[in-house]
């Protein structure tokens, strides 16, 4: 390690807020500035964003930070990027920002689904992941076929952190972690096949692929654009990046085979490492970041968005709260669990076993009060975590302890309730953004800091608390996910109906 200080610097794009973190080599959080994105919804099903406000956001913050640190720009080793995955960000041919979808999206779900019944086994043969609606082939194949001016228009394939990436670096590269996880690679090799992409029916689009990088090799190095633009200084390397998953694995603390990573944010993430991939058709995804490094994850869009959106839309609305999620689970915290609590299913934004499938509450009674209804929105997102484990250990991923990270983490209740509900230890980090911590960890590596991931891991991430099972809680849990899951198939024909007529 260098003797003079030596920082770097992690960005963390979301499909709502990009965060500027700044880290030392020991992981210790010198500054953090982050802005939240706007999100719209042309039609049904459509969620985008405009990029030029994506990278506006991203100088914002960038500046930000580092003003707020008040060191030379100079001292900055290294900058990664995590972005969510998944979506679709594309440029046109001429490298000006063409299109941003989230991995929110739904609007391809019939075409995933058209995808799924004719080339899923064979796609899963060859990247460990069958179509879904919002997965980046799949999102492109739905241009083609429905936005044929915007496909032929098209430049180049980015992820929502190879957008930032290239901005500071004008380099057209993704890494083998986001492109795996979305699909387009094979696996466990980790590079581009043809065969993929003519299952997809996107035979024509090899030359829109970007050139791939491991996620801690330098990509790039800051343009002066780039660094006028955002204090940088101009030359400052830059790393491939990560999908934000396994960032926010590695920034809170997993990296070695059979460590379990639960992140609790917009996407409910259930990931274990292993050295070779487990080859499952049950299993959401695969993805790979290293020779030898692969995580298996089961995921999908039904985690603490579900909070988020209660405060939106319920807590926030008509008055001012400084603190509306610590208001949230002060009201939780009152409450006494009871057999007759009512449930929730934690659908706002479809689940990966249905596109129609919608969020509920059920089993509401007078006596019920706003603590009973959030106490069964943390539960729901629990047990959809619950269920998503279930299917990594049917198909032979074994884990002791758990690493739980992202939003849901700060709660004072539900890491508990994780931990009794799975029956496992739950460790929470130190660090509260697991995911620019993750990132400036790659960008550590690549440029020379440490030696390895294990030697930057033990250096920059420490647990904060651990929450131990409470074995009174078992019986609750077990009887109430058992209703959780009954509920969910019984509501299947009605979901199915109901989507069919709105």
């Amino acid at each position: 390690m260098a003797d003079k200080t030596t920082y770097l610097l992690g960005l963390d794009a979301g499909n709502t807020v990009i965060k500027a973190v700044l880290f030392d080599l020991a992981g210790r959080q010198v500054a953090m500035a982050a802005l939240d994105g706007q999100s719209f919804s042309p039609k049904p099903g459509h969620v985008e964003r405009g990029l030029s406000e994506l990278w506006s956001n991203a100088q914002q913050v960038i500046r930000t930070c580092l003003e707020k640190a008040a060191v030379d720009p100079a001292e900055v080793a290294a900058v990664g990027c995590a972005g969510h995955g998944n979506g679709l960000y594309l440029l046109d041919k001429a490298a000006d920002p063409l299109l941003g979808i989230q991995s929110l999206d739904t609007r391809a779900a019939a075409h995933a689904e058209d995808l799924a019944t004719r080339h899923g086994d064979k796609l899963h043969a060859l990247s460990l992941q069958k179509p879904w609606p919002s997965q980046t082939p799949v999102l492109l194949a739905w241009i083609k076929a429905c936005r044929p001016e915007i496909y032929a228009a098209a430049g180049t394939v980015l992820l929502c952190k190879d957008f930032i990436t290239f901005q500071l670096t004008g380099e057209r590269v993704s890494d083998i972690s986001d492109m795996s996880g979305c699909g387009l690679l094979r696996m466990p090799d980790g590079r581009y096949d043809p065969e993929i992409l003519e299952l997809f029916g996107l035979d024509d689009a090899e030359d829109l692929l970007p050139r791939l990088v491991e996620p801690a090799e330098i990509a790039g190095t800051v343009t002066a654009t780039a660094a006028a633009a955002t204090g940088l200084k101009e030359g400052t390397p830059v790393v491939g990046g990560y999908f934000d998953v396994i960032a926010s694995a590695l920034g809170s603390g997993v990296i070695r085979p059979g460590e379990a990573s639960i992140i609790a944010g917009t996407w409910s993430v259930n990931q274990v490492f292993s050295e070779t991939p487990v080859i499952d058709p049950s299993m959401f995804m695969v993805s790979g970041f290293a020779p030898g490094r692969f995580v298996n994850i089961e995921s999908s869009a039904t985690s603490a968005a579900n909070l988020e959106w209660y405060v939106r839309e319920l807590v926030e609305r008509g008055e001012h709260h400084d603190d509306p999620f610590g208001t949230c689970n002060d009201v939780i915290a009152k409450v006494t669990p009871a057999a007759d609590d009512p449930l929730f299913h934690p659908f706002l934004y479809g689940s990966g076993q249905g596109a129609a499938f919608r969020a509920g509450f059920y089993g509401l009674a007078g006596w019920h009060g706003e603590g009973h209804l959030l106490r069964a929105l943390f539960e729901g997102v629990v047990f959809e975590h619950r269920r998503h484990i279930e299917t990594l250990v049917k198909a032979g991923v074994a884990f002791e302890t758990a690493v739980l990270s992202g939003g849901g983490s700060r709660s004072p209740v539900w890491p508990q309730m994780f931990a009794d509900c799975l029956g496992v230890p739950i460790r929470v980090a130190e660090a509260r953004e697991t995911g620019a911590l993750g990132a400036a960890i790659g960008a550590g590596i690549g440029s020379g800091q440490f030696g390895s991931y294990e030697q930057a891991v033990a250096a920059m991430t420490r647990t904060k608390n651990e929450y131990l099972p409470d074995a009174s809680m078992q019986a609750q849990y077990d009887r109430r996910y058992r209703m959780y899951l009954k509920l969910t198939e019984t509501m299947r024909s009605f979901w199915d109906e109901f989507g069919d007529t709105a």
